[in-house]
């Protein structure tokens, strides 16, 4: 046996290798597995640098004689492919990860002697492209390379010299099918798929031979979902059955229908509604996740391969387990359903869907759009500028609320509204513009008025909350009310201190009385009016008879008054014209241009019989 140079690094050729000496390459690997740290002695690197070159040597002559080595490179089994290389299986349903502006590839071959073939593709949330196409080699690969396994196999193929036709290319979001015949001289098919709007996925089927696709769901000739009936919580639909069902025995539970109802659009495919839900719990986890911790949370992109989106996501759940409170999700095979619990007023996008259950596949019927109907509302009534309304108001559930509008007049945009409860003790207003509530305060014996200012309209809302006592006199249970724009002050005006008249015993004649009251410091007309009552008649206590109730004949003095003092603000008046002995009710109004009449209490009074 040869002896080898220690100098030179060579090494004796194997038996029968009739590769030249590479005493260049071995030196170099010498070279570099020879070197020792500083830190050791002199005597220690000598005895390791005579040691390592003989061990690299001697491996490196176990590689080259080894029958891995052919045609000076490694065995295709010991070779990493340059692209990675994914096989499409036959009669299964395949998914597919996208990511955005990136072309996956799939693989495959058919058996000896297959006519025909057919392949699927159906996208999930987003268009995509895909296209497929025939690889033939130019020249086979020998048959002498043993493959470990056919991953390989196309790496060599793509790499080898060949041509490639096209064979089919479609661009959309809905199902589509390439049915035809195989290509003869095809060594392999090439399926390319890509997205160009965002990252989504799809599912490919591949089926060889003839026969219907048993895989995906036949849609009928109208895939509609149709609205039979729209109420105000609840819609009804129908659409024609789909021919996988039908072909089923009854009672079969190969296929059904989900429902799926939101608020947002129509979706066109079961697996775009999975994905919307998937990005909706992501955020809802996202802003919980701020709200708990200062920092962020790093993601872990540096995991994300491009084929590794359905390990991330995991499997999608199915649509009862995420709308739980939908009805006529994944109820069975019947074609008609109705979605209840819907809130009035409210547009609806309602999707249908056919699954496979065994499959896992669905298809999507075209889906529709409703719109609840609305709550019934009480009419409005337009309350006229300056118009006295009567409003009744019951507590049997009869007139328990009304409605009523008012734009006041000019640029100011402001007016006052004034109330009076008459025989409606639980009566409540409520005042809003554009839905936001400006006023809202209970109307009780007292006169209340409401300034508003800076609506262009008003709506005004009457509501009695309780058991109406009718008064004497009044046709019924309500309340009096007024709106007017005549009154330009900002803050309603001033009323009396109290409603009371007094007359003085001292100033009653036979034929005369003299009464006084409070006013105001405002400039007001007051009226008084006057009735006789018969032997034994009781005066009623009325405080919503107004004077447009009043006959002409009953009143008998109006005058003007006012008196910045407050404390001095009392007016007295005489009034003569009488019987003696007679007794007399005597009723004061604040008459004003704006708001409700103000009815003081009535005051009995007896004339004297001998003066």
């Amino acid at each position: 046996m040869a002896q080898k140079d220690p100098e030179s690094g060579d090494v004796p050729p194997c038996a029968g290798d009739p590769r030249p000496q590479g005493g260049a390459l071995l030196h170099r690997k010498r070279s570099k597995a020879a070197r020792v740290p500083l830190h050791l002695s002199s005597e220690v690197r000598s005895t390791r640098a005579e040691m390592l070159p003989s061990w690299g040597h001697c491996v490196l002559a176990a590689l080259l004689c080894s029958p891995l080595w052919v045609a000076g490179r490694l065995a295709p089994e010991n070779e990493v492919p340059l692209r990675p290389t994914a096989w499409l299986p036959e009669a299964r349903v395949t998914p597919v990860p996208l990511p955005r502006d990136r072309t996956r590839r799939l693989y495959f071959t058919l058996r000896k002697r297959t006519a025909t073939m057919s392949v699927t593709v159906s996208p999930c949330d987003a268009p995509i492209e895909w296209s497929l196409s025939a690889r033939t080699l130019k020249d086979r690969p020998s048959k002498s390379l043993h493959w470990s396994s056919k991953k390989s196999m196309p790496e060599v193929w793509w790499r080898g010299p060949g041509t490639e036709a096209k064979m089919y290319s479609y661009t959309g979001s809905v199902v589509d099918t390439f049915t035809g015949p195989a290509y003869t001289p095809a060594s392999i098919y090439i399926l390319r798929l890509r997205s160009r709007e965002k990252d989504t996925s799809a599912s490919v089927y591949l089926q060889e031979g003839d026969g219907a696709l048993g895989a995906f769901p036949e849609l009928p000739h109208d895939p509609r979902v149709h609205t039979v009936g729209v109420g105000m919580t609840s819609v009804t639909l129908s659409w024609v059955p789909s021919g996988s069902v039908l072909k089923l025995p009854p009672n079969s539970h190969g296929y059904q229908y989900c429902v799926l109802v939101n608020r947002k659009h129509n979706y066109r495919s079961l697996c775009a509604a999975q994905e919307a839900v998937k990005k909706e719990r992501k955020k809802e986890r996202k802003d919980k996740e701020q709200k708990v911790t200062v920092w962020p949370i790093l993601k872990e992109w540096w995991w994300q391969q491009w084929d590794s989106l359905e390990e991330e996501e995991g499997p999608a759940a199915p649509l009862q387990d995420e709308y739980p409170g939908l009805q006529c999700a994944c109820r069975g095979a019947e074609s008609v359903c109705t979605v209840s619990e819907l809130t009035p007023d409210t547009q609806y996008y309602f999707d249908v869907f056919v699954m496979d259950v065994r499959n896992g596949t669905s298809a999507a019927y075209s889906g529709t759009v409703a719109r609840t109907h609305e709550e019934a509302r009480p009419a409005v009534a337009p309350l006229g500028e300056g118009e006295l309304r009567w409003v009744p108001l019951r507590g049997d559930g009869r007139h328990s609320g009304q409605l009523f509008s008012f734009r006041p007049r000019g640029w100011q945009q402001s007016a006052l509204l004034t109330l009076q409860n008459c025989g409606a003790p639980v009566a409540t207003v409520t005042v809003s513009s554009r839905g936001q509530v400006l006023a809202s305060q209970p109307v009780g014996r007292d006169v209340v008025q409401i300034w508003l200012q800076g609506r262009s309209s008003y709506l005004i809302h009457l509501e009695a909350g309780g058991p109406v006592a009718e008064a004497a006199g009044a046709p019924q249970g309500g309340v009096k009310m007024q709106a007017s724009s005549a009154y330009h002050r900002q803050a309603p005006p001033a009323l009396p201190p109290t409603l009371q008249i007094k007359s003085f015993s001292k100033l009653r004649g036979c034929r005369s009385v003299t009464l006084a009251w409070l006013g105001t410091e405002e400039r007001s007309l007051y009226c008084v009016y006057r009735r006789k009552l018969a032997d034994g008649e009781q005066a009623g206590a009325d405080g919503c008879l107004g004077p447009e109730s009043r006959s002409e004949t009953e009143r008998v003095l109006c005058k003007y008054f006012q008196e910045l003092n407050p404390r001095r603000a009392v007016t007295t008046a005489t009034i003569g014209g009488l019987e003696p002995g007679a007794a007399y009710v005597f009723d004061v109004y604040l008459m004003r241009r704006w708001g409700i009449p103000v009815k003081y209490h009535s005051k009995t009074v007896r004339t004297r019989k001998e003066c």
